[in-house]
């Protein structure tokens, strides 16, 4: 399930984005509230929209089409690359083969169309709350375009950031840049007359693309925002479908353990993400997967990360575990608090690699 707040909610609602699985068997991943008889999303008493991400697939692509289409609602340019974006043949069909390389060849969670629709609504909630926080993209910063401009980069970025995995996993980022180059073209070629300002704003969004596994780390706030988006994407509605296909690893296994993910407004920073975890299982995709994508992208300054266990969960080893700086501050159930560095794998196999070449791992 999902609540996402459009932009004419303001201050007064910080919750942007909330992906949850209900407890139970893996079979019964599924939202609770229909959709009304007009097939518009359902909402909360005091008039707040409510979005749901339930299955089946279908169902589930269209209530976050849903969310993304209200969030882009004050930015035409946006909103147009958008539709032009999920209709496309192209797209639709780069979707599709990337997630039957992952999950049928690799046994690797759902990497096709509804990854890509999901991160794409955390990518909108996370470009709308950094906004409000008076955070300036790099599209803004360097003086090439608006919101509007930003607003496409991210959700033209976050949607096709993993098409390139229909080739083969390893390199998948570079492969995908030069698969989505002719969808960008089409796309933005009648938005973008200009192609002296088109070409730029294709930049951050091949940029994004290329970065968004941190290999190698995003620049940008732009490609920081595709990358954390991607990994807000880790509950057990994404682990289901692996785990039924037969995967049993690390990966299904610790999706299986988180129920929900929020993206709210922060207290201290712009952007909080919340994690639940029905059993402690889930911090190895807190760890693995979310946090080096919060600590090595330039978001690092405007997003805070926690992650709960549900007290009714199995037997519980932890019940509250923060992000500060590159290290985990967890709250043990003996009351113990316990400090430890982020194992972020990626990274040191870059450095191991560039140690054994007797370079720097920081050199230019």
């Amino acid at each position: 399930m999902s609540e996402k707040g459009g932009p004419s909610e303001g201050k007064g609602n910080p919750q942007k984005f909330r992906l949850s699985v209900e407890s139970g068997v893996v079979s019964d991943v599924a939202g609770r509230n229909e959709a009304g008889r007009d097939g518009a999303a359902p909402t909360t008493p005091n008039g707040q929209r409510v979005v749901e991400f339930t299955t089946p697939r279908a169902k589930l692509i269209e209530e976050a089409n849903q969310a993304i289409r209200a969030d882009l609602e004050a930015f035409p340019r946006a909103l147009a690359a958008y539709e032009a974006l999920r209709g496309d043949p192209e797209a639709l069909a780069h979707w599709d083969m990337a997630n039957y390389i992952t999950m049928r060849k690799l046994g690797y969670n759902d990497h096709g169309r509804v990854h890509a629709f999901i991160t794409g609504a955390a990518g909108m909630a996370i470009t709308e709350l950094l906004l409000e926080g008076g955070v300036k993209p790099d599209l803004m910063e360097s003086g090439v375009g608006d919101p509007d401009d930003v607003f496409l980069t991210v959700i033209l970025g976050t949607m096709l950031h993993d098409i390139g995995n229909q080739i083969h996993r390893a390199g998948h980022e570079a492969h995908g840049v030069a698969l989505a180059l002719p969808i960008l073209d089409r796309i933005m070629g009648p938005l973008y007359p200009d192609p002296f300002k088109r070409t730029k704003v294709r930049s951050f969004i091949l940029g994004a693309i290329n970065c968004h596994d941190l290999n190698p780390a995003p620049l940008t706030v732009e490609g920081g925002i595709v990358a954390v988006a991607d990994g807000t994407d880790i509950t057990k509605g994404r682990g289901r479908k692996a785990f039924s296909l037969g995967s049993v690893d690390i990966h299904s296994i610790s999706a299986l353990a988180v129920d929900q993910v929020v993206i709210e407004r922060g207290r201290d920073k712009p952007v909080l993400i919340s994690v639940t975890m029905n059993n402690s299982g889930g911090i190895f995709q807190v760890e693995e997967i979310l946090a080096p994508k919060v600590i090595r992208t330039p978001l690092r300054r405007f997003v805070e990360l926690r992650a709960t266990t549900r007290p009714q969960g199995d037997e519980q080893i932890l019940s509250r575990v923060r992000l500060d700086g590159d290290h985990f501050v967890m709250d043990l159930e003996s009351g113990e608090q316990v400090e430890v560095e982020v194992m972020d794998s990626q990274k040191k196999t870059q450095q191991a690699a560039a140690e054994n070449l007797g370079l720097s791992s920081d050199s230019r």
